[in-house]
């Protein structure tokens, strides 16, 4: 992909916080990015005048851009950095030598420490995060320490050292922060009591504590021990305030590949791959997948995908998280898990997001990068839909326009493969029907049109498609019309629902029927900007029209009083009733002393 090809989709991304991967000419990760606002972002990059030499030299070796959707801003910092860490791109500075984020570890120890920790062991501690900075970690942690009396030395707390007696209780005992376990005052059981509600507390089960503490609340109020039932009401405000964020999942994720199916009207199939290792997504890709066996099902489909993609990207993962149970075996001993709430329910909708974007940005840069195929195809589709001998590459939209018979007009527009050909927009002033007979003026026009065609170019500007934008009757009136200069046509008309939007089309040629068109469909839209266009330009048409005659009555008529005169004082008053209403020196200051007296007199023949 070229670089002008490139800003031309660069419209199409969508304005969500996510990460954003450069791809080089090797097809290789160049750099990876967070981004807030995804197009704002990558579209920054492309201006014309960037500043930093770095950021062109960036620019000239990209080739492709890919993309994953998150939740959030927090969420976005959290995937970049496994992204970097899984690619090592080139041209990231920050983030790619060992740097990593801040993570809140329960320690695997007796009476555990709660710590925030860079770089905690793998020792068996319990880990939650990483976190999006410090600040947020130290910040789960005085919560926890807000809430529970647990230990912050570094005491070596086994039994035997207890027993030795050699511990003294610290400030932390007398400020009531620890029960100090150090010299026996408190119990291994009743300590990992504690370490249970921290660990479900820090996973997000907020709700399961808040209840808990509600319970403890209302007994101790019960028994009338208010000093304590104090401590669990100003525990549950605490909590009912604070929001555990954590990472994209919880760090027991691990190991496990995320599928998300879908598709579209056109029979093909998009589906999205994640693969997460310790909470933290390493791989994503999204294919657009068809069918080479004739009637294979969606759940066939969706498991040849999935053994395609953990194929090649050689996953060995012992858990899939799926939408639904394709049948899929290829092993034995993987896990299907199809969840309904919790981390990987949220983990599936992440990656459900992803293959819907996928699929909405298909259609956007298959319009950006060739308009003229994208509109070639939507033209056959309305062949197809009305069985027409050759494609409607050039089709014309009549409207007429008047308001109960006065000033009646009506107007033709062109679409030439798809497209509006504005200088090919024609509008007819009705010249031999009195009142208002919509069926005798639509004869008038095409008869009017298709004469002065047949005459001037010998058939060679003939539409392939004509288009009413009314019922039987319209139609009716252009088939007689081209009936009587012998010309074959198709003729359609545009069916409108109650409020006057395209809902489908009426065609046949014995009998007319209603033919639907699906809601929101390329060609749908095409018909909606058609039926849109004709009203706009008839309408204004008519309102010229009707402005002018107006105008008429009151100074096309004063003798003496010619165009550009009265062009001047249109200009200078902007209405018939302000130049009415001007002064007689208002008057002559535009046009002067002798023409000036003949308006003033006109508007005041009293005066």
């Amino acid at each position: 992909m070229t670089l002008d090809e490139i800003r031309k989709i660069l419209p199409t991304l969508p304005e969500a916080p996510g990460c954003y991967k450069y791809i080089g000419q090797e097809g290789t990760i160049i750099y990876v990015g967070k981004a807030k606002n995804l197009r704002r972002r990558v579209s920054s990059y492309f201006q014309r005048d960037v500043p930093s030499s770095k950021t062109r030299l960036l620019v000239r070796q990209i080739r492709g851009i890919e993309y994953v959707v998150v939740g959030s801003e927090a969420e976005a910092l959290i995937l970049e950095n496994s992204l970097i860490k899984e690619h090592q791109p080139r041209y990231n500075i920050l983030l790619k030598d060992d740097k990593t984020y801040p993570e809140v570890v329960i320690r695997h120890e007796p009476f555990p420490r709660v710590r925030v920790e860079r770089r905690p062991a793998h020792d068996g501690s319990v880990r939650f995060g990483p976190y999006p900075n410090v600040g947020m970690a130290h910040a789960a942690v005085a919560m926890v320490r807000d809430l529970y009396p647990i230990r912050t030395c570094d005491l070596d707390l086994s039994p035997h050292k207890i027993a030795q007696g050699k511990y003294k209780v610290c400030l932390e005992y007398h400020m009531k922060k620890c029960k100090a376990p150090c010299v026996g005052y408190q119990t291994a059981e009743d300590y990992a009591h504690n370490i249970r509600e921290i660990t479900s507390l820090l996973r997000g089960n907020l709700r399961d504590v808040i209840d808990l503490y509600r319970e403890e609340m209302l007994r101790l109020s019960e028994e009338l021990r208010f000093e304590e039932a104090q401590i669990y009401k100003e525990r549950l405000q605490y909590l009912e305030n604070y929001q555990v964020k954590h990472t994209v999942a919880p760090h027991h994720i691990h190991n496990v590949d995320v599928f998300s199916f879908d598709e579209d009207e056109d029979g093909a199939t998009y589906v999205n791959f994640m693969h997460l290792t310790q909470g933290m997504v390493t791989q994503v890709y999204t294919i657009e997948y068809r069918s080479l066996i004739e009637g294979e099902t969606r759940e066939e489909l969706f498991a040849s995908a999935i053994t395609e993609l953990r194929q090649r990207f050689a996953s060995r993962a012992k858990e899939l998280i799926l939408p639904f149970d394709p049948g899929w075996q290829d092993d034995a001993s993987v896990t299907i898990t199809i969840p309904q709430r919790g981390d990987k329910k949220k983990l599936l909708e992440l990656s459900e997001r992803n293959v819907r974007q996928y699929k909405v940005d298909k259609y956007k840069r298959a319009e950006r990068l060739n308009p003229d195929q994208r509109l070639m195809q939507i033209v056959s589709e309305l062949k197809d839909l009305l069985h027409l001998d050759k494609l409607p590459l050039h089709i014309e939209c009549f409207d007429n326009s008047n308001i109960q018979g006065s000033d009646p007009v009506a107007a033709c527009v062109v679409f030439k493969r798809g497209r509006p050909s504005k200088k090919d927009y024609r509008k007819f002033n009705i010249r031999s029907v009195e009142g208002p007979d919509d069926y005798a003026s639509m004869r008038e026009v095409v008869t009017r049109r298709y004469r002065r065609l047949s005459e001037e170019a010998g058939g060679e500007g003939l539409p392939d498609l004509i288009l009413a934008d009314g019922g039987k009757g319209q139609i009716g009136a252009i088939r007689e019309a081209l009936a009587e200069l012998g010309l074959a046509i198709p003729v359609a008309g545009l069916v409108k629902d109650d409020r006057h939007r395209t809902a489908g089309l009426l065609f046949g040629t014995d009998t007319l029927d209603e033919i639907p068109v699906r809601h929101h469909s390329p060609t749908f839209r095409l018909l909606e900007q058609i039926q849109a266009e004709v009203h706009r330009f008839a309408i204004t048409f008519h309102r010229d029209k009707r402005s002018k005659s107006q105008l008429s009555s009151r100074l096309d008529y004063i003798k003496g009083i010619g165009p550009k005169t009265k062009d001047e004082l249109l200009t200078a008053f902007r209405s018939v009733q302000a130049i009415g209403a001007a002064s007689l020196d208002d008057l002559t200051a535009v046009i002067g002393p002798a023409k000036a007296r003949i308006i003033y007199t006109a508007f005041h023949p009293e005066g």
